[in-house]
């Protein structure tokens, strides 16, 4: 068994706040002549930049303008949307119209039914092919089917 005792690691000694200022202080030449090194590089560019503000400013509102015009023409619920949901709605109009025309007349038949004996025997007659007593009925035969035209072609 090996019972050497190993050496423990050394505490670490935190810097004390001046000597962190000092630090930076120290280095504070450094830093600025990186800022001035990087200010150059930029300075062209940004004199250009700012040189065409007004032309820069006018392509943004352009830009904008374009996006904002197809986003309202051709968006989710842009113009085109819109058109085709109004037609489809104005048709389910006239199909609700319709129906609700054709539920009246049969309302007005189911009373008629109800209550109306002439309406009785007309659909008895009809529907049913009732006859009073004494009365005859004629009935004429189907017409026979239509036969398909014979191709001359055919041989």
């Amino acid at each position: 068994m090996d019972f050497r005792v190993v050496k423990s690691a050394t505490v670490r000694r935190l810097p004390s706040p001046e000597e962190k200022l000092r630090a930076v202080v120290d280095r504070a030449p450094e830093a600025e002549a990186f800022a001035e090194r990087c200010l150059d590089r930029v300075r062209p560019f940004w004199n250009v930049a700012y040189g065409a503000r007004r032309r820069l400013a006018t392509l943004g509102v352009l830009l904008l303008t374009a996006w904002l015009f197809l986003h309202v023409m051709f968006g989710a619920n842009g113009m085109v949307v819109y058109r085709t949901k109004r037609a489809e709605y104005q048709r389910l109009h006239t199909d609700i119209g319709q129906l609700q025309k054709e539920n009246d007349r049969y309302t007005e038949q189911i009373k008629a039914l109800q209550t109306d004996p002439k309406a009785i025997e007309k659909e008895a007659r009809e529907q049913l092919h009732y006859t009073r007593p004494g009365e005859v009925v004629y009935v004429s035969p189907a017409p026979p089917p239509a036969k398909p035209p014979q191709s001359a072609a055919r041989k």
